[in-house]
């Protein structure tokens, strides 16, 4: 008979019914006309899904948690003894190079290319005041360069640098030293007229310096001599006061430099000229140029 149910299977269902009754199971339906040992499995399976789907969740259906790592215990404070500090991360220098260490020697270069570069300069605002601009003067291989601040207004008008009452007074000192001017090479830190004869802006100086570098590292000269305190401060790039280092030897991209008083400043203050005069002398001695006690400006 096809309903007939075998021990096996009633022993199975037997087994299975009791589990169900311990999760609260205890009602079952037969559809009409299924055979009892088709229901009988139908169960079994419908319920067997129902666990695996752990819709009836068992202890033995559980599956095994993730393995957590062990926290480490924290030490507990000491009282009294304050928590240790722990230091900020270094903030990050800066790597950016200054103004003239940016500016590499150009291979091959000359004064008249750096006059081409520099063109009808319009880089700054120095142009829209400006009568000529007043590139520089003198000998292009020159051991001694002279660097003034900026042009005034004979050298706007004439194109040429120190030719005014400050230039005629250049002019003697150099004599002084046992050179002429044609010996030497002048120029200055700008190359336009500051309106007024006013001290270049930070801007302009930024703006036309490459030019005075680029001069004298074409000219490669082993004295430079910076005129007031504008030229030094571009130079050496310090916001110091030239009083501060006046007639010292310092370093500039490998060769000597010195700074001292402008001319213009010596005609203000007649008296600072014998000071000025024992700069020359330390740049004569270094030169080789025979020092005569007593010959000044």
């Amino acid at each position: 008979m096809s309903d007939q149910i075998s021990e096996t299977l009633q022993k199975k269902i037997a087994d299975r019914l009791g589990f169900y009754e311990d999760l609260g199971i205890r009602t079952f339906y037969r559809d009409r006309g299924t055979p009892v040992a088709s229901v009988a499995q139908q169960q079994l399976e419908t319920v067997g899904v129902l666990i695996h789907s752990n819709v009836f969740p068992s202890e033995e259906r559980t599956l095994p948690k993730t393995a957590r790592k062990p926290e480490v215990p924290k030490p507990a404070p000491t009282i009294g003894q304050p928590a240790p500090r722990v230091s900020p991360l270094p903030l990050p220098v800066s790597t950016a190079p200054s103004l003239f260490e940016s500016i590499e020697k150009v291979a091959d270069d000359t004064l008249l290319k750096i006059r081409e570069d520099l063109g009808d300069c319009m880089r700054c605002k120095l142009h829209s005041t400006r009568n000529k601009i007043v590139f520089g003067d003198g000998n292009p291989k020159a051991e001694l360069v002279f660097v003034g601040e900026g042009p005034g207004a004979d050298e706007d008008a004439q194109g040429l640098p120190f030719v005014g009452r400050a230039g005629k007074l250049l002019t003697q000192m150099i004599e002084a030293m046992g050179l002429q001017r044609k010996d030497v090479y002048i120029c200055n830190v700008v190359k336009c007229r500051p309106p007024e004869n006013r001290q270049p802006e930070e801007d302009e100086v930024h703006t036309c310096s490459p030019f005075l570098l680029r001069q004298i590292d074409t000219i490669a000269p082993k004295v430079v001599v910076c005129l007031g305190a504008t030229a030094a401060k571009t130079l050496l790039q310090t916001n110091r006061g030239i009083s501060q280092f006046r007639g010292e030897w310092l370093e500039f991209r490998g060769r000597k430099l010195l700074a001292t008083y402008h001319p213009a400043y010596l005609l203000r203050n007649p008296p600072a000229k014998s000071e000025v005069w024992k700069d020359l002398q330390k740049v004569m001695a270094v030169l080789g140029l025979e020092v005569k006690k007593g010959k000044s400006a």
